[in-house]
């Protein structure tokens, strides 16, 4: 067994009364050293998110790091050598940070209106590249990116890390490996949250930055809509407004134009009807995804109270009547790893990347995956803005995305 496989007892090898344990006693403790060299584009949250992941992970270093705002990248470099981490180089321009030839892979990070230059400028490279969510804020962006990942020499991940959530881990492994439910029906999600937090130069406020809020929050949970479905979009009708959230905010003389909450429904090609609810001026986290079959109900629970500074609480419920057994289950994560960002998504999905790299099958977001996800994003913003139902296969003719959503 390899230092790479053996398991870990972070929360021993991390106590005060073990530190006696010498390097050469080490064996549950010893850490694997790192194969891979990471260069991260992009220092704000989720770029400084991935930089601590990596770090926990421990199956590759943070090399470099590049952002085009000196102040996120100096915070970035400062926070995670405060953390432990080795000093990063810092580079001075994208090219640069894409073409170092010390390093393995490249993350982007960066704002959703800049990924399809960055990636543009990442694809020369020919490394592997992960590109965080959403791949783009727009179809036709999306699209190129796709075609562009068709033909690439390495493999692009897309950053849709919410799969990685314990409760919908384990609402997958019921409802697709031991299809509990039997033939999945509707298909209910929700989300309730506060605001979108600050960001530099606050381009989440804009939908011109952003794609609006149906594809920047949202395409995580159309992903995971898309894949309990099982099947591809038909038809999409939203509605949606600004109501409480930013309503008298400006900058540059632009009012924010960002939508805090909506209703979604989806028709899939297979018969299967889903909606989704978002509202983002909910005091506390709460999601909650239902999914209804011909045998029986899941209901995959997650609420995160951080105003009590409380641990996520995640729960998965199967209802099957006289069907057969019903349960109630808790699910989660070590607690090193849920703290370490995203209820601890974010450690596996960078689990996923290096598996990749490695080689490896993955259960990662693939970019034809990350183009369905804005498709149907995208699809409820022009619902939102016409106030009609959207024909997936006409809006996919309108918009030139034939040959990308070839598989």
């Amino acid at each position: 067994m390899t230092n790479h496989e053996k398991p870990r007892l972070r929360f021993f090898e991390e106590s005060p009364g073990q530190r006696h344990i010498g390097a050469a006693d080490r064996y549950l403790y010893d850490q694997c050293e790192p194969r891979y060299r990471l260069a991260i584009i992009g220092t704000g949250t989720i770029g400084q998110e991935h930089m601590r992941v990596a770090r926990l992970l421990g199956c590759a270093t943070v090399h470099g790091v590049y952002d085009q705002n000196d102040r996120s990248a100096t915070v970035a470099i400062e926070e995670f050598v405060r953390q432990g981490g080795d000093e990063p180089v810092r580079y001075k321009d994208l090219t640069a940070a894409c073409n170092d030839a010390d390093v393995d892979a490249l993350m982007i990070c960066t704002p959703n209106h800049t990924h399809i230059q960055v990636f543009d400028v990442a694809a020369k490279s020919g490394k592997p590249i992960f590109l965080e969510k959403p791949m783009a804020t727009t179809v036709a962006d999306a699209g190129r990116i796709v075609e562009l990942a068709r033909d690439y020499p390495a493999f692009v991940q897309v950053g849709l890390q919410y799969r990685y959530k314990a409760q919908y881990v384990e609402a997958q492994h019921e409802v697709r490996e031991r299809r509990s439910v039997g033939d999945v029906k509707t298909i209910s999600m929700s989300e309730y949250r506060p605001p979108f937090l600050d960001k530099v130069e606050q381009w989440n406020k804009f939908a011109e930055f952003t794609g609006g809020t149906l594809v920047e929050k949202c395409c995580h949970y159309f992903d995971l809509m898309n894949l309990f479905a099982d099947s591809t979009p038909a038809r999409v009708f939203a509605s949606a407004g600004q109501a409480v959230n930013f309503v008298d905010f400006e900058r540059d003389g632009k009012a924010s134009d960002i939508a805090d909450h909506a209703f979604v429904v989806i028709d899939y090609e297979n018969g299967v009807r889903a909606n989704f609810t978002l509202n983002m001026f909910s005091p506390h986290f709460v999601e909650e995804l239902v999914i209804c079959g011909d045998r029986g109900r899941l209901v995959a629970s997650e609420r995160f109270d951080f105003l009590q500074d409380d641990a996520s609480r995640s729960s998965v419920a199967i209802e099957r009547g006289e069907e057969g057994n019903s349960r109630m289950m808790d699910v989660g994560y070590a607690r090193t790893i849920e703290q370490s960002g995203h209820h601890g998504a974010t450690f596996f999905e960078h689990k996923a990347f290096i598996d990749q790299l490695d080689g490896k099958t993955s259960d990662a977001a693939t970019p034809l995956q990350g183009l369905w996800s804005i498709v149907v994003a995208a699809a409820a913003q022009e619902s939102v803005t016409t106030g009609q139902p959207v024909v997936i296969d006409t809006f996919i003719e309108q918009n030139d995305l034939l040959h990308a959503l070839e598989s």
